[in-house]
């Protein structure tokens, strides 16, 4: 009887420890979530919306309330390491915005919103986002990389992304392209195009630029004349013929846009316009 007798004290006895020791496990496991959970916001605490007054839509912003345990464990485990390296905050993962010092959840809310269409064409877009803190943005402002739309790389989709243009002149942007050769010479050209004013390039003019490597030699020198009077500055049969006609009797060494106009062949705002743009040499005789 007493061998039954301690033979249950002794079961008993395994199980209390076997509870013990899951509790304490579980113990152990709860405060090192909260620790990490801790960690992972004690520089980015959520933000509470408050309505400061009576008039709707007044609104000031303040950080979670924290209990004295939680912000003793930040004090001790010290500010949460961030990164600063250049980054273009319409490309830049989840991971990579975190690295920057964002939270998870502003990192996703960064996400979110590119994933809805939106996209960030400046700086100052990227310091709009109610998720960027101004002292956080004066720290990323220099690394921000949002790289500018080249007018001779670009598609009537990337056309379409910048603000004031639309699927119309998305289009004429590109039809204008090969008009000209296949490659703009100068930004400015696009306002050739019609009614593209002076104020539509203005609102656009710092989102966009021509890489110098992507600039094509027109061969104004080389082409026959049903191809040179497509071009926007020629556009007429008989002077595209003249040309043709300069060349067939006129050595290569006089070839220039000079010449041109010193025959009467061109105008002075045909000239103009020609020397605006990159020509490709002539071959030399």
């Amino acid at each position: 009887m007493d061998g039954k007798l301690l033979k249950g004290s002794f079961a008993a006895g395994c199980i209390a420890l076997l509870f013990l020791i899951i509790g304490y496990q579980t113990a152990v496991f709860i405060h090192s979530t909260s620790i990490a959970k801790i960690a992972a916001n004690r520089d980015k605490p959520d933000t509470v919306f408050l309505v400061a007054g009576p008039a709707e839509g007044n609104l000031e912003t303040r950080s979670g309330a924290s209990s004295p345990s939680s912000k003793a464990i930040r004090e001790r485990l010290g500010p949460r390491k961030v990164e600063t390296f250049r980054f273009n905050p319409n490309t830049a993962s989840i991971e990579e915005l975190e690295r920057l010092g964002f939270s998870l959840k502003q990192a996703q809310t960064i996400d979110n919103y590119r994933k809805k269409g939106g996209r960030y064409r400046r700086k100052a877009d990227f310091a709009k986002s109610f998720v960027v803190a101004d002292s956080v943005y004066r720290r990323l402002e220099p690394y921000i990389d949002i790289p500018l739309l080249d007018l001779n790389l670009a598609d009537s989709a990337a056309f379409d992304a910048l603000p004031g243009i639309g699927a119309y002149y998305a289009k004429q942007l590109v039809i204008y392209r090969q008009a000209l050769g296949g490659a703009y010479s100068f930004k400015e050209q696009i306002m050739e195009i019609y009614r593209f004013d002076k104020e539509r390039y203005d609102a656009l003019s710092d989102l966009i630029c021509l890489a110098p490597e992507h600039i094509l030699a027109y061969p104004l020198w080389e082409l026959p004349a049903d191809s040179l009077r497509k071009h926007p500055y020629i556009s007429d049969w008989r002077v595209a013929n003249a040309i043709v006609m300069f060349r067939q009797n006129n050595p290569s060494t006089n070839w220039s846009i000079e010449a041109l106009l010193r025959s009467s062949i061109i105008t002075e705002a045909q000239a103009a316009s020609l020397s605006r743009i990159k020509i490709k040499e002539p071959i030399k005789e």
